[in-house]
């Protein structure tokens, strides 16, 4: 087996799942996972805080112009260098080794809210009474359930979905929070994102949980039809520059889930859920991130 690319790079813990997603997209990655979170009790890595692996196939990039350009590319869009962390990285050459069956070993259900949870599709798992079950492979995509963005989406499709409704999925992911709406007893689920790697993640998904979604590689401002629902987890600077988009695809009395948003970044978002007049209806916050659901009329 050939050798690979063992990359720790020093960054906020809280933007795992955003950086790991432009790993996947600039390298040809066997996998990234948050070492403290993931691989803390094994042996073979140590436990930093702050650090992201990455395990990298084929021949050496050029990783500081690389990192260089991506970290440009998030503070242009409104992060700052204490939300991205520092981004300092080291680099080893290392033998190939089933590194995949340990991550997956180290993977456990996420049990979102009392009658939510995620299973991954390698575990054995019977659900409790009244229990919804998402089995999820999570592939590249972001959305893997454990992140505190997807469970406060998940808490609002729970409590403000309405069985027989329709629902809109902007920036799908695996498809997790679409999948969830289905089990809720969505009529029509719709999901886009602007990574065409993760469209067959999420068909996939879909698929292993029994579940017809459609999935496409869109955004919001090419949809025409409106719907019932519409979730939304998204960088907090993007919310705030598609939030009439997001609008106009939204049903009149439609409700709306916003995640995505460190709390300290907020009041940006509550600035353009002001300017397209919709109502803010809850907030639900999770550590140091914070979601709105809002109402259209």
């Amino acid at each position: 087996m050939n050798n690979y690319y063992e990359l720790k790079i020093k960054i906020n813990p809280e933007m795992s799942d955003i950086i790991s997603d432009i790993l996947f997209d600039v390298f040809d990655c066997e996998g990234i996972v948050m070492v403290e979170e993931t691989y803390k009790d094994l042996e073979m890595i140590d436990s930093t805080e702050g650090t992201l692996k990455a395990f990298i196939r084929g021949e050496k990039p050029d990783f500081d112009a690389i990192l260089a350009e991506q970290k440009e590319i998030l503070k242009s869009r409104g992060l700052t260098d204490e939300e991205l962390g520092s981004w300092e990285y080291s680099l080893e050459e290392k033998e190939n080794q089933d590194w995949s069956k340990k991550w997956k070993e180290k993977w456990d259900v996420t049990h979102v809210t009392e009658h939510i949870a995620v299973v991954p599709t390698w575990i054995e798992y019977s659900p409790k009474q009244e229990e919804i079950i998402v089995r999820l492979d999570p592939g590249c995509a972001f959305g893997t359930g454990t992140h505190q963005t997807t469970q406060l989406c998940m808490k609002a499709l729970e409590k403000y979905f309405i069985k027989g409704q329709s629902m809109a999925d902007i920036g799908m992911g695996t498809g997790i929070l679409s999948i969830l709406a289905k089990k809720l007893g969505a009529s029509e689920v719709y999901g886009c994102d602007n990574d065409e790697t993760v469209i067959d993640v999420a068909k996939e998904n879909a698929e292993l949980n029994g579940e017809k979604c459609f999935f496409e590689l869109g955004t919001a401002d090419k949809i025409t039809k409106k719907y019932d629902f519409v979730c939304a987890n998204i960088l907090h600077n993007v919310l705030f520059d598609i939030m009439a988009d997001l609008k106009n695809i939204m049903k009149d009395d439609a409700i709306m889930s916003l995640s995505g948003i460190l709390q300290e970044k907020a009041q940006i978002v509550l600035e353009a859920i002001k300017r397209e007049n919709l109502k803010i209806i809850d907030e639900i916050q999770q550590d140091q991130w914070t979601s709105f659901v809002v109402k259209k009329g």
